[in-house]
Order: structure tokens, then sequence, then C-alpha cells
């Protein structure tokens, strides 16, 4: 607790919202940020975790997962992806501000606890990138959220087993059906015994249609996996 008082006066912390201190519960947010932070709550789709709007049924299923069942058996995401939110996940994946994946961390803990606490997870693996874009990169920011939240909860071991076999265009402007068009068969598996009869949960940063989460999930099941949960910071 000293070094940390002693780093703050040295190296102020500052709120990656605001621009103000950071608080001490946190690391790069400060308490306001923290509290304009919009937490998904019910309702939202069973499966995917999409939030909607209104009253509805625990029971919901939303459009898209009537139309295309997602292999993964269930997803689900802390927090809206906007905001303040959206504008440090943007620098924490592309602008090298690694420093946030310790709160972001704290974020993916909260919700494991909410969500899949009573689960029993063999492995826990994330969302690769093609090798260009992670040397370019210098790091991969769904990693680097596995090995922090792995770290939280005392285990599961974190597996580099999933890989990304091609580039693919951003997926920003993209319809659902299109999304899915582009990340078909992106991904492989590294070792299929080790994913074989196992329960994996899957991290990434941002969902937004589930496309990228559902490849990977179903090249698990292809390779034997016995469940596969998603879990994301934010949902866009």
């Amino acid at each position: 607790m000293l070094l940390n008082a002693l780093a703050d006066l040295l190296f102020p912390r500052a709120c990656s919202g605001c621009g103000g201190p950071a608080h001490e519960a946190s690391l790069y947010f400060c308490w306001d940020c923290l509290a304009s932070l919009d937490v998904i709550r019910q309702p939202f789709c069973r499966l995917c975790g999409d939030p909607a709007d209104g009253a509805l049924e625990g029971n919901y299923l939303c459009a898209a997962c009537l139309s295309h069942t997602p292999a993964f058996d269930q997803a689900r995401s802390a927090l809206r992806y906007r905001g303040i939110l959206q504008n440090a996940l943007q620098n924490f994946k592309y602008n090298g501000a690694t420093w946030l994946s310790r709160d972001f961390s704290m974020f993916l803990a909260a919700c494991h606890q909410a969500h899949y606490a009573d689960l029993s997870i063999d492995l826990l693996l994330y969302v690769p990138l093609f090798p260009a874009k992670e040397r370019e990169r210098s790091y991969n920011q769904a990693g680097l959220l596995a090995h922090e939240l792995s770290a939280r909860l005392g285990g599961p071991p974190v597996k580099r087993l999933l890989v990304k076999l091609r580039p693919t265009p951003t997926q920003t402007h993209l319809t659902a059906g299109d999304r899915r068009a582009n990340v078909n068969d992106t991904f492989a598996i590294r070792k299929e015994k080790a994913v074989a009869g196992r329960r994996v949960l899957l991290i990434d940063d941002v969902m937004t249609t589930g496309a990228t989460v559902d490849e990977c999930a179903r090249m698990l099941k292809e390779a034997g996996a016995d469940k596969v949960y998603v879990l994301t910071v934010a949902r866009g």
C-alpha cells in the first residue's frame, strides 16, 4: 500500500474517461466515470446476452439467435459499448493502452461472478489475432484480458489453442450475415485433443453481432469441446 501511494504521488494516475484523478477503487477510472458505465442487466437474450429495452420474459430469445442459433452455449458481457467505455476500449485495442487490462478484467470478473460462478470451466481461451496483426500491435488485447481474469479467478489456465489463419477486413460496417461470411473458416485449433470434452470460457474485448466468437465456438465444438461460454467486457 505504501509503495502504491508513493507511486501515485510521483506518477498520478489519470482517469481514462475524463482525465481527472483516478479513484483508489480502480486503477484508471475515477468514481464518477465508473458510476456512469452502463451495466448490462435483464432483460437480455438468454443465449447471446444482447440487452433489450422494455419488459420481456426471462426466457427471451433475440431475433438474431432465432434466425441463426450460435455455436456457443451462452455469451455474457459486462457493459454496453458506449460513452467513455467505448473510447477506453478503443485506446486499449488500437493505441497501446495496455494498462487498462486490469480495470477491464475487474469488469469481466464481476460479470463472471454474476453469470458463470457456478460453472465448472476447464480452459480459458481468447480470440486470436492474425499473427502479422499481433506483431504489428505487439499484443493481443483479448489475451491480456484472459490472463488478468485467470489471475483474478485463481484459474482456470489460459491456453493459446485458437489460431487465426488469415487476415480479415474490418467488420465495422458489415451486416450480421456479412460478418459471419467474413470470418467463416478463419480460425483453427492447435491441438484438438486439448479441447475435446472440455468446458471452455472464451474471452474477447467487445461483442457486436457475435460472428467472431460464434465462429471460434464452432471450431471448438467441431474439435470436441463439451461447452463453450463467451465472456466480453462490452456488448455493442
